[in-house]
């Protein structure tokens, strides 16, 4: 008898142990998911408060997501992914006569891309086939690379490339024309270079035929009527960046009077 009673001594023990242990589980179960709770609400106070201050696009920009302001002030839209610095393409001179002018080109290469004429200029470090280079290039989808910065003299205008910017346009076929995507994007782009120095559209955009007689962009070569047209966009869509320009500083203005009036009342 007295053996059975420690044996059920013995299991009586056990089981509250058992039940010791479990209930120490739960509770450590129980505490990890309330600090877990409460780590997700700090982290989602702290990303609130950032976005408070920083606005979306500081929240985005903070994370890595976005573009981040051009060393050269330029438009968001334009992807920066300049080439090399190196004898062929990116001489890493600085423009002597500053920008006194837009040369638009063609790429003469049907169907390709603007990263493709991109990786064109950056190969001729390598091989040294010749010397050739712009300052943008405008994609077959109206993308914008940046190639040689804005300051730096580019390889593309001969005897004009010390005072002038450069812009190599992609074209889907033989006949030189800009796709309709390609040919927003170029106007756009040479409407800001245009306000940004303070450039006249009709006598400071030029063809590279203008400049040597090549046919080049062939397409607005061989159609005055076009080339005139497209400086006409230029000049309207100029118009347009002024006009968003004072919209702005016109709201701007009212949402500060309206913040002074009301500091005044309080």
């Amino acid at each position: 008898m007295a053996e059975k009673r420690e044996k059920g001594a013995e299991q009586s023990g056990g089981s509250r142990a058992r039940t010791a242990q479990l209930r120490r589980q739960k509770r450590r179960k129980k505490l990890i998911k309330v600090w877990t709770y409460r780590a997700i609400a700090v982290l989602v106070v702290v990303l609130l408060g950032v976005g408070v201050f920083f606005g979306v696009r500081g929240v985005i920009r903070l994370f890595g997501g976005g573009k981040q302001n051009s060393p050269y002030g330029l438009p968001d839209y334009v992807k920066e992914e300049y080439l090399t610095v190196n004898p062929y393409s990116r001489p890493g001179q600085k423009l002597p006569g500053g920008v006194k002018g837009i040369v638009i080109h063609y790429v003469a290469n049907p169907g390709t891309t603007a990263e493709n004429n991109r990786n064109y200029f950056e190969n001729l470090k390598d091989n040294g086939d010749t010397y050739a280079s712009s300052n943008f290039i405008v994609g077959l989808e109206g993308e914008v690379l940046a190639c040689v910065p804005v300051d730096e003299v580019a390889y593309a205008s001969n005897n004009r490339n010390d005072d002038t910017l450069s812009i190599e346009c992609c074209h889907p076929d033989e006949t030189g024309q800009f796709n309709d995507k390609t040919y927003a994007s170029v106007v756009k782009l040479t409407a800001y270079l245009c306000n940004r120095y303070h450039l006249d559209p009709q006598s400071d955009v030029i063809r590279h035929y203008d400049v040597t007689g090549k046919a080049c962009p062939l397409y607005y070569v061989e159609h005055e009527d076009a080339w005139q047209s497209f400086k006409d966009d230029v000049k309207k869509a100029m118009d347009q960046l002024d006009a968003d320009e004072t919209d702005s500083e016109t709201t701007k203005s009212e949402d500060n009077g309206t913040v002074s009036a009301s500091t005044a009342a309080e």
